[in-house]
């Protein structure tokens, strides 16, 4: 049986907690933005099924019962997170999500409750229905390979865009929290239950990584950004070569007239309704101009129409 010590009971119980609200922020963040661009639907599927191995492991090798629903929260959870993937970036219907939703919960419950009720009846286990050390392996292993699948496959994101998108870093931060306690939890016991170790301190890593390199894309790139446009600013702002006469600099109503040009083309742009060639035309040729004569950019646009 799980050891009752009060460390290793707060630890088990707080990865619990933690797994059972991680997506929470990113299935709110989903909802809230209507687009889950950079959140791959591959990525919820395999914690999904990572979950099944998870949930027989943890329940056959007796662990805290924390850990034991942690599992199914983990399912659950990712399964919504997938539906909002098909949902938003796949065009599927609220209702064929929920369809899927249910059939694909249901499917995974019952392999698992077929499992472990197998092996506790089963004449092949013990009295107290422990399963063959080989067999916790095989679940130990494919839960581990499933759940750093999952976190792999936003590393390919990463490399392919050169930034963390689409991820919500309350869910990445629950996610590790809950790693990290549950860790702590498997690792204390004595002797210490290295098959789970193996599972939660992989992925702990993986989460790791993504923070890092959050840090790397996402915060230090944008601070650097703004030196970058001053320096820019400073090179066209850098005194002429003796001789070098300035450019001109626009007039006033050359100004209002660009202006109005750039709002006047900006209504075919995809924020706003397209409009015909006439009406745009109409439009640029009520522009100001200065001293009889149209800025260059709407002579332009003038001779396109």
């Amino acid at each position: 049986m799980f050891p009752d010590t009060p460390f290793i009971q707060t630890m088990a119980v707080a990865g619990a907690v933690f797994w059972s609200v991680q997506l929470l922020p990113q299935i709110w963040l989903n909802y809230r933005r209507h687009h889950t661009t950079g959140l791959h639907q591959g990525m919820m599927l395999l914690w999904a099924l990572a979950g099944l191995p998870l949930g027989i492991y943890n329940i056959l090798s007796h662990q805290h019962v924390a850990l034991q629903v942690q599992a199914q929260i983990l399912t659950g959870l990712s399964l919504t997170t997938w539906s909002q993937v098909m949902h938003y970036s796949h065009g599927w219907s609220a209702k064929r999500c929920i369809w899927a939703l249910g059939a694909l919960g249901s499917l995974f419950g019952a392999c698992e409750a077929a499992v472990v009720v197998g092996f506790k009846a089963s004449a092949g286990g013990t009295s107290t229905g422990e399963a063959p050390h080989a067999f916790l392996v095989i679940m130990a292993v494919l839960s581990a390979c499933g759940l750093a699948l999952g976190v792999l496959r936003h590393y390919l994101d990463i490399w392919q865009q050169k930034t963390v998108r689409g991820i919500s870093w309350g869910f990445v931060a629950l996610d590790a929290a809950g790693d990290l306690a549950s860790l702590l939890a498997v690792a204390c016991v004595q002797p210490p239950d290295y098959l789970a170790v193996a599972i939660y301190a992989t992925e702990l890593t993986l989460w790791l990584g993504i923070m890092l390199a959050g840090v790397a894309f996402n915060v230090v790139r944008r601070q650097t950004r703004p030196s970058e446009r001053h320096e820019a600013a400073e090179v066209v702002g850098a005194p002429r070569d003796v001789g070098e006469q300035p450019s001109p600099r626009p007039s006033l109503a050359s100004d209002r007239s660009y202006s109005a040009f750039a709002t006047v083309t900006a209504t075919s742009s995809a924020h706003h309704p397209p409009v015909s060639n006439k009406t745009l035309l109409q439009r640029l040729r009520r522009l100001p101009s200065t001293g009889g004569e149209r800025s260059e950019p709407v002579e332009i646009a003038l001779q396109s129409l």
